[in-house]
């Protein structure tokens, strides 16, 4: 028996009942690979597709399909090759078919947990685009909102901030310093406890490790 297999699928299928009790969607993937499949399949046909940085989309290989499906429009912000041209793709992601993203955390209660720097990616999952996908590793999975954001800040802020080239102390020391400093990412603290509109958003938990 492989042990950690049948751990992630009795705590994925825990994590999904509580999902469902907050009219978010959730669905459980053994592998990245599947989890690619199944996200492309609840996309409308000639979907306008935005997504919002995520090392667990590339990491997936979520990204690389999405640029790789020709009857998808993606609104690329990596296209983008001027601090104004990005702003007004992030924009551009309000009205998207489809919005991609990772969680930075999830409780064992179903509640998602996010920081974040500039706010495009939580404001995208509080409102505008018709539907959230959301590509998340089980080793993202928390007991409590508390220790999600513990996690957060602990364990992907500092390797963020070290990957954004970010001059904090977090990515000098390695652990979180409570900053407030100019290049700081955690601006807004945002707990989903539920989605207004049944099934807007939908979580794909992964049997993998994935992002930070």
């Amino acid at each position: 028996m492989d042990t950690m297999k049948t751990y992630y699928e009795k705590l994925a299928a825990t994590v999904i009942s509580n999902l469902n009790k907050r009219q978010i969607e959730g669905l459980y993937c053994s592998t990245s690979q599947d989890a690619v499949k199944q996200a492309l399949s609840l996309l409308p046909p000639n979907a306008v597709v935005g997504f919002g940085g995520s090392v667990t989309l590339a990491q997936s290989g979520m990204l690389d399909a999405l640029k790789a499906e020709p009857s998808i429009k993606l609104l690329d912000r990596e296209a983008a090759k001027t601090v104004e041209e990005k702003e007004e793709i992030f924009r551009s992601h309000f009205h998207a078919d489809t919005y991609f993203m990772s969680s930075n955390a999830i409780t064992t209660d179903g509640e998602l947990v996010n920081i974040d720097g500039s706010g495009n990616r939580v404001a995208a999952l509080i409102f505008g685009p018709k539907e959230v996908i959301i590509l998340a590793g089980m080793n993202k999975i928390v007991p409590s909102t508390e220790e999600a954001v513990r996690r957060v800040r602990n364990a992907a802020t500092p390797p963020n901030c070290i990957r954004l080239s970010k001059q904090t102390p977090c990515a000098a020391a390695g652990v979180c310093k409570d900053c407030l400093v100019p290049d700081c990412i955690c601006n807004q603290i945002v707990v989903t406890r539920r989605s207004g509109k049944k099934g807007r958003i939908k979580v794909l938990l992964i049997g993998e490790t994935l992002g930070f």
